[in-house]
């Protein structure tokens, strides 16, 4: 019981072994250089298949710049991670919410080097809503869940990749997490934490999510700005007025009681990152890392709106995949 409290207000904590299969667990660290010509995502996760001879460990890489995505297995003894806090090892590797160190002398791609992080800005967590899934991370069968490590936060150190050497002093970073037993049919995820001014991040996703006997459009969106984080989600009452999916940019705007927030997606081209399916991780998601968000926040007085913020995101990440006419005609429901 203990342990469960203890995940449950710190989601990005790993979870102890023996879960109902399948069952997968990742976590996705955003690297930019402060000249932002090298952007960088590192995702180290754990897979259970339905059939133990499928499990492994796993430290993925994307490289954006190349839009080249390689992927190295470990056995799950080389898995080990801590029942008190975010700290986790597999092989040589170690990961943290504030660093990671990489030794993969002789993989795909080599990948050696330690990095650390400043100033994370994490999501809030209280009793009421204990992370970004609010009251849902409550329920205990969630096909898919989703945490926020940190929104936005500065960069020391090299890494070496195929003997280059890159400098990320001063760069950008962003951390999460997701778990759970398979990816929805249908989500639009995108984020930026390069705006004009440094510490403001946006994370946007909406999602098909299975629930009793029905599904919905559930959609989680924090904008950090000035200090302020501006959530827009199911379980606050927020709701989705307009969500187009374009082939080119996606045009989505939300609201809550106070604000009212625009977003347009440019699209960019895609490369495929490896995913879970109920089997093993061969199933591939379209990502991109450089596309670019618009906004606009308006404040939502007596019936009148006025402009807050405005600007525009660089390397942006985005995915558009699955089903996404179903989850256009569930929000139109």
């Amino acid at each position: 019981m203990l342990d469960f409290v203890r995940r449950l207000f710190n989601p990005s904590m790993p979870h102890p072994p023996g879960r109902r299969r399948p069952f997968f667990e990742g976590w996705y660290y955003k690297i930019t250089d402060r000249s932002e010509k090298q952007t960088f995502a590192i995702i180290p996760g754990i897979f259970y298949g339905e059939s133990p001879q499928h499990d492994h460990a796993f430290i993925q890489l994307i490289d954006g710049q190349s839009a080249r995505v390689t992927m190295e297995r470990y056995p799950m003894d080389q898995f080990i991670s801590s029942n008190r806090t975010f700290d986790l090892r597999i092989g040589p590797n170690h990961f943290q919410k504030d660093s990671l160190t990489l030794d993969i002398p002789a993989g795909e791609r080599s990948l050696q080097g330690s990095l650390q992080f400043e100033n994370i800005q994490p999501w809030p967590v209280t009793l009421r809503s204990p992370g970004i899934m609010g009251w849902y991370a409550y329920m205990p069968f969630m096909q898919c869940n989703h945490g926020i490590v940190s929104l936005d936060h500065s960069i020391l150190g090299k890494l070496s990749i195929d003997g280059e050497t890159i400098d990320f002093h001063e760069g950008r970073g962003y951390i999460e997490k997701d778990w759970g037993e398979s990816f929805p049919d249908a989500w639009i995820w995108s984020q930026s934490n390069h705006f004009s001014s440094i510490g403001t991040s946006l994370t946007a996703s909406i999602a098909i999510i299975p629930w009793v006997t029905a599904a919905f459009p559930g959609f989680i969106i924090g904008l950090l700005h000035n200090g302020i984080l501006h959530r827009f989600t199911t379980y606050n009452g927020s709701r989705v007025e307009s969500l187009i999916p374009g082939d080119k940019q996606i045009d989505w705007i939300v609201s809550s009681r106070t604000h009212r927030l625009s977003l347009r997606i440019q699209r960019s081209k895609a490369f495929h990152v490896y995913a879970p399916t109920r089997t093993d991780m061969s199933g591939r998601v379209p990502e991109t890392i450089d596309a670019g968000i618009h906004l606009q926040l308006h404040a939502l007085e007596r019936g009148k709106e006025r402009l807050v913020f405005e600007d525009t995101g660089r390397n942006a990440g985005l995915e558009v995949a699955g089903d996404i006419d179903r989850l256009v005609r569930l929000w139109k429901k």
